[in-house]
């Protein structure tokens, strides 16, 4: 090994606290930024990769069948910046029924309603269906379906009873198309005679009937045209494809459009969700590194002023003293920058596993060229906050290096010829001198205890290391800020992202078990309706019981003790102008203005033909807040006015809650009838006796109805979001804490010899911890006053990028966390960060023999 190698060998390892702080340091950056870029990159991988292979549509287009004709859409083809097109597809919303029972779905279950797509075969320009299992539909009675629709098996059978015919209908295979543009296939035959209309109409390129009308109970006519564009990267991009496909139909025939940006959002929203905050903690990190380093290197560099003298004087040249202390903070810088990409590539993998799951691809994991490029650039970066008090070790004077390090404090006792080539430290004693006279004139006259006196005075003499020390408290107590906001968003979040969350107690007013929005009806079996066959009675409960009367549930609960209020909700799966596929709507009945979810513009529901809905929903279907949404169902209409934007993320936040009276509107029937109560009990009620006695009261009332506690609905990615969040403060505050150690062991070591003064004259090892302590403190306290503001200002950045990338605005409940006591707590977090740093040292100090410490200088 060479001469520089065992010398940068043996600083590294002598030094093991400066060693660590680097390590850790480099470690937390490296860490917080490969997951912060990492997911940027990898989450969308998977949807692109698929994107591209299956030649996706840009756009996804629904047209009226009755507004236009097939032929005037194939001509869209023709429309400003379209480079390939798919259909005109004939397009049927059925509502199935189980024919074939499975363990997770009983026969006679109605499904919810289900987009059918009429398609001769899988491939074609735009959006080739990837073909999971099974085959593809080749003639009458075949149907696929997407692994999304239903827990469906190839063999199960469906029946479409509102269908002309009631056909049954086989399940093939199943299949995936990336951009979501059917929920299951069939034969373009079998789609027109889903709706009852007559052959030929829906074929790509065919000439329509001009008097193309509404299927009868079937499903409405309807086509869906798949469109790529030249140019489809933004949002404006897609707006202008949009407009293009609007000015080549007439007026009103686009009913609903889906961009794959849309789908590509909805997709990777919990992946990238993770972003925002994993950048700002990597700035923070790479931020706190440069400066932490720094101090380090430049603490190396003014302690071993001696030992810089002595290698000069062995023969180092001033650019190997500078690789020599360059590489003592490079090599345990490289060894943090490793483990920070093995561990952000450990915490990245289950997040996009997730993301994979989605498109049916492997999970994927971060790419190589970013494990490559962040810890490069970490390690420039320490490089060159290394380099600074590097270039001043190779610019010291080898006959003064040796002089200051090795005989200052016995030059300036013993006199004569101590002044030789050492003027400059004669100025900075002097210079010290005079700012420990300023500092004690103005700390003499406070009523404290001398320790507590010299402590406060020690920032005015060393306003540089005071300086450092307060830089490194404000990364740790700005961060410790961020994280205790952010804690407290994610957990207004978790409280409000489920509908109907704010009442404890929930009454379910009877109905069978099926995925959301279906219902169970009898089975066609040998023992005929209501036998064995089936699960009861339409709209009927498990043990057969009737639907309970939802007038007489709302009795039972205004008479029993400890309801304080409470209202009702159904739900329906509808079709709604602007948006493709099926829509779920939550209809209120009663005073709900207590359990609405956090409104982030507009007001709540005060009357009928009014929605509320969420950003997300407003952007799929293009519309804001005031304007209207129609919706159909099985030949029911009815138009609502959106007079508010919510914040919710149940089912995707693609809910439209609107009052009951639009379901009765639609034509549901019992279906617009509350299925399910929500209740807010009294303050001081036992819940469990309020549960069974409201539970003994609707028996008493023969009402098949159970009550039962609300559910808690843990959000699993928020709250693995605060374990990274909290694994990411813990570790840059424990760096700033670090860095704020090496400081005051720096400032203790140079002192050791006045501390022996000190203590001669009488000093305690109490009095000698509070006087170290205390030149910090002041220090972390007034740097924690300046790290709060700047927290919460960050707080207020990124919070907002985090809603836009699930596509969300967040209301300002969510945003405003930071209250008074939060507030006071947090200021002090600087000062706790600068006494726990502080306080290892202090304890040395105290430790230390008087003789040993006037021995030393």
């Amino acid at each position: 090994m060479s001469a520089l190698g065992r010398v940068v060998r043996a600083g590294v390892g002598r030094r093991r606290v400066r060693t660590v702080v680097m390590v850790l340091t480099t470690l937390m950056a490296v860490t917080a930024s490969v997951l912060a870029v990492g997911l940027l990159v990898a989450a969308r991988a998977p949807f692109d990769r698929a994107f591209a292979e299956q030649r996706g549509a840009h756009l996804t287009a629904r047209f009226d069948g009755t507004k236009v004709t097939a032929a005037r859409l194939a001509a869209t083809a023709d429309a400003p910046g379209v480079t390939a097109v798919a259909g005109p597809f004939p397009t049927v919303s059925v509502r199935p029924r189980t024919v074939t029972g499975s363990d997770f779905l009983p026969a006679g279950v109605d499904l919810p309603p289900m987009t059918v797509v009429g398609r001769e075969e899988p491939g074609g320009p735009v959006d080739v269906i990837d073909l999971v299992e099974g085959e593809w539909a080749t003639g009458p009675g075949q149907i696929v379906v997407a692994p999304d629709a239903g827990p469906f098996r190839p063999g199960d059978r469906l029946a479409v009873p509102d269908a002309p015919g009631a056909p049954t209908l086989t399940v093939v295979g199943l299949a995936r198309s990336v951009t979501g543009t059917g929920e299951a296939w069939v034969t373009p035959a079998q789609a027109e005679s889903l709706t009852g209309t007559s052959g030929g109409a829906g074929r790509a390129g065919g000439a329509a009937a001009s008097d193309n009308t509404a299927g009868v109970s079937g499903g409405s006519t309807a086509y869906e045209m798949l469109y790529r564009f030249r140019q489809a990267a933004t949002e404006a991009d897609m707006s202008a494809a949009r407009a293009a496909l609007v000015a080549g139909v007439p007026e009103g025939a686009l009913s609903g459009v889906r961009s794959y940006l849309v789908v590509r959002q909805d997709e990777t929203a919990n992946a990238m969700a993770f972003v925002p905050f994993l950048a700002a903690f990597g700035v923070l990190g790479l931020c706190l590194s440069v400066l932490v380093i720094g101090i380090v290197v430049g603490g190396a560099v003014g302690a071993a002023t001696r030992r810089i003298g002595v290698l000069k004087a062995l023969g180092f040249t001033p650019a190997q003293v500078v690789r020599a202390y360059v590489a003592q903070a490079l090599v345990p810088a490289a060894l943090g920058c490793v483990l920070g990409v093995v561990l952000g590539n450990a915490l990245a993998r289950p997040v996009l596993h997730e993301v994979g799951e989605a498109f049916g691809a492997s999970a994927g994991g971060i790419p190589v060229w970013v494990d490559v490029v962040v810890p490069g650039a970490a390690l420039l970066l320490v490089a060159v906050s290394a380099v600074v008090p590097a270039l001043r070790a190779g610019r010291l004077r080898t006959v003064e290096a040796i002089a200051v390090g090795g005989g200052s404090g016995r030059a300036v006792r013993g006199g004569g010829g101590a002044g030789r080539g050492r003027g400059g430290v004669f100025t900075a004693r002097r210079l010290s001198l005079s700012r420990l006279s300023l500092s004690r004139l103005f700390t003499s006259r406070l009523p404290l205890p001398p320790a507590v006196r010299l402590g406060l005075a020690h920032p005015v003499v060393r306003p540089a290391r005071s300086a450092a020390v307060a830089a490194a408290v404000v990364f740790g107590a700005l961060s410790v800020t961020f994280a205790v906001g952010l804690a407290l968003t994610l957990g207004k979040v978790q409280e409000g992202r489920m509908l109907d969350s704010a009442g404890s107690v929930v009454v379910e007013a009877g109905g069978g078990q099926g995925p959301p929005g279906a219902e169970v009806v009898p089975a066609e079996g040998p023992e005929g309706p209501g036998g064995s066959g089936g699960s009861g009675g339409p709209g009927g409960s498990s043990d057969g019981r009737e639907k309970a009367d939802p007038q007489a549930v709302a009795a039972v609960l205004r008479a029993q003790d400890g309801t304080r209020r409470f209202y009702g909700t159904a739900q329906a799966q509808v079709a709604a102008s602007g948006v493709t596929g099926s829509t779920t709507v939550v209809a209120y009945e009663g005073d709900s203005a207590w359990g609405a979810p956090e409104l982030v513009s507009g007001r709540w529901l005060d009357g009928p033909g009014q929605a509320v809905v969420t950003g997300r929903f407003l952007t799929a279907a293009g519309i804001g807040v005031g304007d209207t949404v129609t919706l159909e169902e099985k030949g029911g209409r009815a138009t609502v006015r959106i007079v508010g934007e919510a914040f919710f993320t149940q089912g995707g936040g693609m809910a439209l809650l609107t009052s009951t009276a639009t379901l009765t509107e639609l034509g549901l029937g019992e279906r617009a009838l509350p299925g399910r109560f929500h209740v807010e009990t009294t303050s001081g009620t036992d819940q469990a006796q309020y549960l069974a006695a409201l539970d003994r009261a609707l028996d008493d009332a023969g009402l098949a109805a159970l009550a039962r506690a609300a559910d808690a609905n843990s959000s699993s990615v928020i709250v693995a979001m605060d374990a990274l969040i909290g694994m990411l403060t813990l570790m840059l505050v424990v760096v700033a804490g670090l860095g704020v150690l090496h400081t005051v062991v720096l400032d203790t070591r140079e002192r050791v010899r006045d501390l022996g003064v000190l203590k001669a004259l009488g000093m305690t090892p109490r009095q000698t911890v509070t006087m170290v302590v205390i030149s910090v403190a002041g220090v972390g306290l007034l740097a924690g006053l300046v790290a709060v503001p700047a927290g919460i200002a960050l707080h207020g950045v990124v919070t907002p990028f985090m809603g836009d990338a699930v596509g969300m605005s967040l209301p300002d409940s969510v945003l405003a966390v930071y209250d008074g006591p939060v507030l006071v707590a947090l200021a002090l977090g600087g000062l706790v960060i600068a006494v726990s740093g502080a306080l290892l040292p202090a304890g040395w100090a105290a430790r230390t023999g008087t003789a040993r410490a006037l021995r030393t200088e």
